[in-house]
């Protein structure tokens, strides 16, 4: 996932997404750090709305 890139470009912090979100530290650090094991399409809609974006730009594609 790229939101962490995302929050750096718009000088955002995790401790904002968090209050943003309105959900826990340990889901935004999950997130950022791309430990997270699942992902609902309600969280990805949500992010996409707060960091004014659109999915594609939530993740980060790798060809094979």
């Amino acid at each position: 996932m790229n939101v962490q890139k995302l929050l750096d470009e718009k000088h955002r912090t995790r401790y904002w997404l968090v209050k943003e979100m309105q959900t826990t530290y340990k889901t935004v650090n999950k997130i950022c750090d791309n430990t997270l094991t699942g992902l609902q399409l309600e969280t990805i809609e949500k992010l996409c709305e707060i960091l004014e974006c659109q999915p594609n730009d939530l993740f980060i594609f790798e060809e094979k």
